[in-house]
């Protein structure tokens, strides 16, 4: 997530950092780092908003049939980024992840229009234009 303390640690390659705001996110948006991150078995961090996330999150249940949370949506978002930007330059090749955890734990939160609506999130306009972009090769 944006402002996540793995962003800014991986950056600063320092296992102290803390994330500049919080998220709706769990387990990849702690405030704070896990003691066994590894740096270096990293290649790039992608910094993905909330709203984003879990608009992803959303469209993973229209393309897969099932509920992921959101930081599988965040691993959609930053997978679509790098490919596009693979694609802009002319480079070819795989960007691997993983659909990290499974959404039915979050019926009454991510997938809750009113609960987000209380956060400020709505999830159609995002989950349009993802939609839209992974449509458009």
């Amino acid at each position: 997530p944006a402002g996540s303390a793995f962003a800014l640690a991986w950056r600063s390659r320092d296992l102290q950092a803390t994330a500049t705001r919080p998220t709706l996110i769990e387990g990849i948006g702690r405030p704070t780092v896990e003691s066994g991150f590894l740096f270096d078995v990293v290649d790039t961090v992608v910094e993905v908003e909330d709203a984003d996330s879990i608009a992803a999150a959303w469209l993973l249940e229209d393309l897969l049939g099932r509920r992921y949370g959101g930081s599988s949506g965040t691993n959609l978002v930053a997978c679509l980024q790098l490919a596009e930007g693979m694609r802009e330059r002319g480079e070819t090749g795989s960007i691997v992840t993983l659909l990290c955890d499974r959404g039915e734990r979050y019926t009454q939160t991510l997938f809750d229009g009113d609960w987000l609506a209380a956060r400020g999130i709505d999830p159609m306009p995002g989950r349009a234009r993802l939609s839209a972009r992974l449509g458009a090769g």
